[in-house]
């Protein structure tokens, strides 16, 4: 289960180099020790310096909790999604459905894997209890990661073969947060909201992804 963790997942190069970033230097531990008693590091994440430096750092750069978060947090807040807890899920989602086919399991180790929105749906359908709600937040997982980074996909397979727009995965994965928002599960881990939300503003947040996905997509090459 994806967790809205990107920012407690930072690592202790990340800070030092948001420090580097912010303070116009090299950052001894001495400083980094001190900036983390004093600073307020949500604030010093929106700074507009730490987001033109994190696509640009060089490697070893910024990890993917890092550099996620900000490119996401920057494109919500343009279209007016201010939850610091959605951008952390977001990134966290581009985190690990970067890794292997992460994007096509319910979990990291399940037999089943799914490559498209309707045998996702069909597991649902088959499924119940735990398994069920774990299933309906993947359908809306794979859509707004899809949907979100490779629109362009989308619009060749509908260009070339007749298939969905972009409303289908809106609508799908629209549904798949929702009805997981519902679920007792979602609220005895404490995703409820965040569930909630993201069915309620899916198109947007698959939009902000849109206008970000050069970054992504660049970062994974």
């Amino acid at each position: 289960m994806i967790q809205p963790d990107a920012r407690s997942r930072l690592t202790p190069h990340d800070v030092a180099l948001v420090v580097e970033w912010v303070g116009g230097g090299r950052a001894s531990q001495e400083d980094v020790d001190i900036w983390l008693l004093h600073a307020d590091l949500d604030e010093v994440l929106d700074r507009p310096e730490v987001i033109e430096r994190v696509t640009r750092t060089p490697m070893p750069g910024p990890s993917d909790s890092l550099f996620f978060y900000v490119v996401v947090r920057q494109a919500l807040l343009r279209f007016g999604v201010p939850d610091r807890r959605i951008a952390d899920y977001c990134a966290a989602l581009l985190r690990e459905f970067g890794r292997g086919d992460r994007a096509f399991r319910i979990a990291p180790v399940d037999d089943h894997r799914h490559q498209y929105l309707v045998d996702i749906l069909a597991d649902a359908a088959a499924s119940s209890g735990e398994r069920q709600f774990r299933v309906l937040v993947h359908l809306g997982d794979y859509a707004l990661w899809f949907a979100g980074v490779f629109p362009e996909r989308i619009e060749a397979r509908r260009s070339r073969k007749g298939g969905p727009d972009l409303s289908y995965y809106d609508a799908l994965g629209r549904k798949g947060y929702a009805e997981a928002s519902d679920h007792w599960l979602a609220e005895r881990i404490g995703l409820a909201d965040v569930f909630r939300t993201a069915g309620d503003q899916f198109a947007t947040l698959r939009a902000a992804l849109n206008a970000a996905s050069a970054q992504f997509i660049r970062r994974a090459a």
